[in-house]
């Protein structure tokens, strides 16, 4: 059973502050699901192309519906490739309108504990005005898709435990998840 913590959740909610904060704590290497996916995505023929003609005539929405099959991969090829780690993914790599998708990442991340669901507060509604707030600098079309990573089911059903964040440090939340996180098997598997 793999004991590494995987962060999940929508966009500006604190997965890579918290990935990085966790790493150093335990002393475990951080994988980054942003740093890393491109590497994957080029592995089953993602075309740059193509994306930004996506981008350009569909929008925010037009390449995240294009990057599904590609962020589908990238979960399993991180997981498959890094063990004993904290992992961050991107907001879209728990998100999944196609059934098959969602299957293949929630077959991936089954054997796995420690996945954490960041949420700034349990009210979708506050929720989505934090992040906004946290959001303000991006573009309007991919604040709106942060509200539909938000709204979606999928992350609550990948999820095995759920932190929020509102109110506390980042040193305040990166305790409630190692409290809350089976972390005698991650010490014991350093």
């Amino acid at each position: 059973m793999p004991f590494d913590i995987v962060l999940i959740g929508p966009q500006g909610v604190g997965k890579s502050t918290q990935g990085e904060l966790l790493s150093k704590r335990l002393e475990l290497p951080r994988c980054a699901m942003d740093e890393l996916r491109w590497a994957y995505y080029d592995e089953i023929g993602y075309d740059k192309a193509l994306a930004q003609q996506k981008r350009e005539t569909e929008g925010a929405w037009g390449i995240i519906q294009y990057w599904k099959p590609f962020e589908a991969y990238a979960v399993e090829r991180l997981l498959a490739e890094h063990a004993n780690c904290v992992i961050d993914f991107g907001a879209g790599h728990s998100v999944y309108e196609d059934e098959l998708l969602f299957e293949r990442v929630q077959r991936a991340l089954a054997p796995y504990p420690n996945v954490v669901l960041l949420l700034p507060c349990p009210d979708v509604e506050e929720s989505l005005r934090i992040l906004s707030d946290r959001n303000r600098d991006l573009p309007d079309d991919i604040r709106q898709t942060n509200e539909h990573f938000v709204r979606h089911p999928s992350n609550a059903q990948l999820a095995k435990i759920t932190v929020y964040t509102h109110g506390k440090t980042p040193e305040e939340t990166g305790q409630e998840i190692l409290e809350r996180v089976t972390l005698k098997r991650l010490l014991d598997n350093k």
